[in-house]
């Protein structure tokens, strides 16, 4: 009985033994399989996904600097095709009630509408363009020497600045201004922007396309949207048309906006009798179209005319009616009239022209907002969010057929010309060798004794 109870014992503790040795096998085991997967992973995870956005974004901010570059190099082209799709927002409306009310064919609507347009433009041009271009050469000239008289208070004045530090700021801001004058502002401008004869052909860039955009728009639009993948059609187009909204919506309220800008501070030039009020409310209403920014400089120019015309309490009062209609501009026209159509944070406003401006000069800072707007519109409802849902889905693009019966034919006559002239070769051929029935067996049998010889 002893030995029968010892071995079971024996042979219940060799049993509990001998399974301790391979768990601390496949202990090591593991450790070291643990081992090999870091030392072949020593990259953190987020390493490497900030590593894979990196050059994610490389390539896209190469993308956008080629885009730009491309813009810039094509700006003769590019800025007339802009302007004329700023002036096509705007005249499209006229062109419609032309052909509902007066019931006129959209041809004979688009010209009139287009000649309306140069002739009020010629005529505002024939009225006030003698006392535009001499004043404003005189404009930049009593802006830099109001510039030296406010400099000369603060240092002569209460404030005691530095003589040094004043005078280089007065250099700078004189050659902002013009600094040698009207002679030097205009061969300076004309050296900086264009050509008169880029001026001439953007001009007619501009009026040729504007009149088939008018025309032909919704033709070539589709024409665009059809270069692109069949599923994302529909949503480029919806989202193109809320994008037009906004750029129509922004431009008029633009225009008002300046022309209350215009006529505001030019009545109270002409109130307080400083010269130039005519030339000082144009450029009021041309530097309004800078959103923040242009409306502050030309402001702050009319208060220097006013400084150097009629002292210093017609300054102040300038500038007290140049502070109150930019409150009634950003308080009151902004909102009301932008409302719900250009949903701008002020400070991506100004982001938005300091960046056009420093990209592509003032022309940057012209289109920077309208962009960045209509951008805004489309991106917001291609991710989800339609800030116009009255539109509705019913206005769809043409689809693309996948042939056209012109191409179809010229396709189908170039491959039976191939076809034709791959037989006659063949025919030709042949009739060298004999025969192409017969040589391609003779063929056959000289090949095979090779194949078996090898």
């Amino acid at each position: 009985m002893s030995a029968p109870d010892v071995a079971p014992g024996t042979a219940r503790t060799t049993t509990a033994d001998v399974p301790a040795a391979p768990a601390t096998g496949a202990t090591g085991a593991t450790g070291a399989a643990g081992d090999a997967v870091d030392s072949a992973r020593p990259v953190p995870q987020s390493v490497r996904t900030a590593a894979s956005w990196s050059w994610r974004l490389l390539l896209i901010g190469a993308a956008l600097a080629v885009g730009l570059w491309l813009l810039t190099a094509l700006k003769v082209v590019v800025v007339p095709v802009a302007v004329a799709l700023l002036v096509t927002v705007l005249l499209a409306p006229l062109v419609h009630w032309m052909q509902a009310r007066l019931r006129l064919p959209r041809v004979a609507a688009c010209m009139i509408a287009l000649l309306g347009l140069v002739v009020f433009v010629g005529g505002l041009l024939t009225l006030a363009g003698r006392s535009i271009v001499k004043g404003i050469g005189e404009i930049w000239d009593q802006a830099a020497e109001g510039i030296q008289k406010v400099t000369d208070w603060l240092s002569s004045g209460p404030l005691g600045l530095s003589s040094a530090d004043l005078s280089n700021l007065t250099d700078r801001l004189q050659e902002l201004g013009g600094g040698g004058g009207s002679s030097q502002l205009v061969s300076g401008a004309l050296h900086a922007t264009t050509t008169v004869g880029h001026v001439l052909a953007g001009t007619l860039i501009a009026l040729f396309c504007t009149f088939f955009f008018l025309l032909d728009g919704r033709t070539i639009w589709a024409w665009l949207v059809g270069l692109l993948p069949r599923g994302s059609r529909e949503h480029v187009h919806q989202a193109g048309r809320r994008g037009l909204v906004t750029l129509g919506a922004y431009t008029r309220t633009q225009i008002l906006v300046a022309a209350v800008d215009a006529i505001g501070i030019g009545l109270g030039a002409a109130i307080l009798r400083v010269p130039l009020a005519l030339p000082l409310a144009i450029l009021v209403f041309l530097g309004s179209f800078v959103p923040i920014v242009g409306a502050v400089v030309t402001g702050s120019i009319a208060v220097l005319v006013a400084l150097v015309a009629q002292g210093p309490g017609a300054a102040l009062i300038m500038l007290a009616v140049v502070i109150a209609v930019q409150q009634i501009e950003g308080h009151v026209l902004q909102p009301f009239l932008m409302g719900h159509a250009v949903s701008l944070h002020p400070v991506a406003v100004l982001l938005a022209v300091a960046a056009g401006s420093f990209t592509a000069g003032i022309i940057g800072a012209l289109f920077a907002v309208p962009v960045a707007a209509v951008l805004n519109t489309m991106v917001l409802y291609l991710h989800g969010h339609d800030k116009f849902p009255q539109l509705g889905r019913d206005d769809h693009v043409p689809v693309r057929g996948r042939g056209h019966p012109v191409l179809d034919r010229a396709i189908a006559q170039v491959v039976e010309r191939e076809s034709e002239r791959q037989a006659e070769a063949d025919e030709h051929d042949g009739a060298g060798l004999g025969g192409g029935q017969a040589t391609g067996r003779d063929a056959g049998a000289v090949a095979t004794p090779e194949r078996d010889h090898r």
